[in-house]
């Protein structure tokens, strides 16, 4: 007698025009949203942590680091597992794990535990950011109201990632560090209680054996080439140790791609980027937040350093950027019938580069107000761009694969963010250094401490009486500014750039991307077939 072939079990809404389908989106909308807060409030919490536990230089490092570096290089691995065992259950598994984590955080006791508690809350980010785009994917079926619900999502997430420093500003002003990790845990619960009873669970029927060799190599590949980029961007390039997890990252990352191309089952489907409307989503995401990544770091150091700022006041300066980008979320399902994806996301990058120019024009004496239009046009222009590009990435794979694909998408993102600051903030930090007119007589130690940043330059400054005290201050921001201006024009012109190729790589991909065909109906492959195709 022959065995049926297993098939997924699925809990499924009941109709297309389910009203659950909005408590779905809900849900994943928090938990990607407490990803982005964690994302940026950690930097507010150093200070802080460093008094309490007493790291050395390198656990700070570390302690910064660990989190992208587990996120990123676990990202494509958790998608496929989400595709195999559920993206609701990998979803509720994540959630939990990011909440026990996230008391580890507040509660640890030493640089060690710390270092630890964060890598585990990178796993588990791992396991909520595909499975969050996935679920969407597979709930909302109807194309137009899919593209409304990924561009919501795309502006919570974006607004996320500017709560940070108010969330951090706001509590770091009344309570212990660890109170800014503190605050996931009431909201994932709540997640996890609304996901049991209202998400809906998928995954792919037949996805094949999962490659035990593909996938070490994958998190090595990955976790090396990002380690490389960030020891680079902090040490300079001629760190040895960067050229070592270059070398290694891209070996693997070699050899991981040609192994996809012989297996039944790839963990990453090459054959997707054969598809223009994907390779061009995804070469216009990371386009993007390459030179967009810097931005949010020069904008805070300038609000904080050169304006002399608080925390919180710099988070609510930046504020209105992502708030408009969540507002205007919704207007991307409007455009793409009108005037068709290709157009939307070129328009997208089009205001991102305008707003660059005019953000890059600030001086040391600027009103916000002047700033401030700049700011929303910024974040109009991520969402518009975002939205589309991510939801034609999902809609251009068949929905079983969903989890792989939005895993590709948030690793290219990953991988733009860290190359933006690693060579963009490199020419920030070159150019404040070329620009940097110190006046003689200056200390050797104020003079170093000035050269290594803005923020060393204020504290000389201020540390010093007198007219040189003040001009040590007042050409440092100056510098500064300066370096924004270069950076600033560099990234306008690399998405101007990005916008002309939007329009061609995305020609021709219709407002109503249609349903490709996936696995379902598809012979599973039979359980003692060989893995490899062609030897």
């Amino acid at each position: 007698m022959t065995k049926k072939p297993k098939t997924a079990r699925t809990t499924t809404l009941t109709t297309p025009s389910d009203p659950r389908r909005w408590a779905v989106l809900a849900i994943c909308c928090v938990a990607a949203a407490l990803l982005g807060i964690d994302t940026s409030v950690l930097n507010y919490a150093i200070p802080s942590l460093v008094t309490d536990l007493n790291p050395s230089g390198t656990e700070i490092l570390w302690i910064a680091d660990i989190y992208g570096f587990a996120l990123g290089g676990l990202l494509v691995v958790m998608g496929n597992l989400g595709d195999r065992i559920g993206r609701k259950k990998l979803l509720l598994l994540g959630a939990g794990a990011f909440g026990v984590a996230s008391v580890l955080t507040a509660y640890a006791s030493s640089p060690e535990m710390l270092i630890g508690a964060r890598t585990l809350l990178g796993v588990a980010g791992a396991t909520i950011m595909p499975s969050t785009l996935s679920i969407v994917r597979n709930v909302f079926t109807d194309p137009r109201e899919r593209t409304t619900a990924v561009g919501i999502s795309g502006g919570v997430g974006a607004g996320s990632f500017a709560l940070g420093p108010v969330v951090g500003g706001a509590l770091l002003d009344h309570f212990w560090w660890g109170s800014v990790f503190l605050i996931n845990v009431p909201i994932l619960l709540a997640v996890v209680i609304a996901g049991v009873i209202v998400l809906p669970e998928s995954r792919n029927p037949h996805p094949g054996r999962l490659d035990r060799i593909s996938v070490p190599l994958s998190i090595v590949g990955l976790l090396g080439v990002i380690f490389a980029i960030k020891t680079a961007a902090r040490d300079g390039v001629h760190e040895p140790s960067a050229w070592i997890a270059a070398a290694i990252g891209v070996v693997c990352l070699i050899v991981f791609a040609r192994r996809q191309t012989r297996i039944a089952a790839p963990l990453l489907d090459v054959r997707l980027f054969r598809n223009p409307a994907f390779t061009g989503s995804i070469s216009a995401n990371l386009v993007a937040i390459f030179a967009s990544a810097s931005l949010s770091l020069a904008f805070s150091l300038y609000f904080q350093v050169v304006r002399g700022w608080s925390p919180l006041m710099a988070g609510l300066a930046l504020l209105p950027g992502p708030l408009s980008a969540a507002f205007a979320a919704p207007l991307s399902s409007a455009l793409v019938p009108m005037i068709g994806r290709a157009r939307v996301v070129a328009l997208g990058l089009g205001l991102m580069s305008v707003s660059m120019v005019g953000l890059g024009l600030v001086t040391p004496d600027s009103s916000y107000w002047v700033l401030l239009p700049a700011l929303i046009v910024n974040g109009v222009g991520i969402v518009l761009t975002f939205t589309v590009t991510s939801d034609t990435v999902l809609a251009s794979v068949p929905k079983e694969r969903a989890g792989a694909a939005a895993a590709i998408s948030e690793t290219a993102m990953e991988l733009g963010g860290a190359l933006g600051i690693a060579v963009l903030g490199s020419v920030l930090t070159s150019v404040y250094r070329s620009g940097l007119d110190l006046p003689a007589g200056l200390p050797a130690g104020a003079a170093e401490a000035a050269r290594e940043s803005v923020g060393g330059a204020a504290g000389s400054g201020a540390q010093l009486s007198g007219p040189m005290g003040r001009q040590v201050a007042e050409t440092a921001r100056d510098a500064f500014t300066h370096s924004m201006h270069v950076t600033t024009l560099a990234g306008a012109v690399l998405i101007a750039v990005a916008a002309v190729a939007a329009l061609h790589t995305l020609r021709g991909v219709p407002a109503v991307i249609d349903e490709p065909a996936g696995a379902e109906g598809q012979e599973p492959a039979a359980a003692g077939a060989e893995e490899l195709v062609g030897s």
